[in-house]
């Protein structure tokens, strides 16, 4: 007969059990018999309200939506300026330097 540990919902280790066993005190609990880790040997199975740890699962992961911030790159478009003289060329490497030290900064306007 294929045993396996059981843990309490509390986290109490009960020790090593039959299926049968476990599952019957589970349902003496009203609670399911949830595998936790099937490749140990013996597995090792967690007695808990299944619906309520999905429920709480999901609130979790809805939660972290919440919480995470979208990032938006916004693109700089840089008129084509002529050079009229020999400040306004200047001008421009000028613009383009200055903006390009502000984009890898992560500078941001406000």
């Amino acid at each position: 007969m294929r045993e396996v540990r059981v843990v309490s919902a509390d986290g109490e280790q009960l020790g090593i059990l039959p299926i049968a066993q476990a599952l019957d005190l589970a349902r003496q609990r009203d609670m399911d018999l949830v595998e936790v880790a099937g490749e140990a040997v013996p597995p090792v199975c967690r007695i808990m309200d299944f619906g309520k740890y999905k429920y709480l699962q999901a609130r979790r992961q809805k939660d972290a939506r919440k919480k995470q911030t979208v990032i938006q790159v916004k693109e700089v478009k840089r008129r084509a300026t002529r050079p009229r003289s020999r400040c306004a060329s200047r001008g421009g490497k000028w613009r383009t330097r200055t903006w390009a030290g502000r984009c890898s900064t992560g500078w941001r306007r406000s």
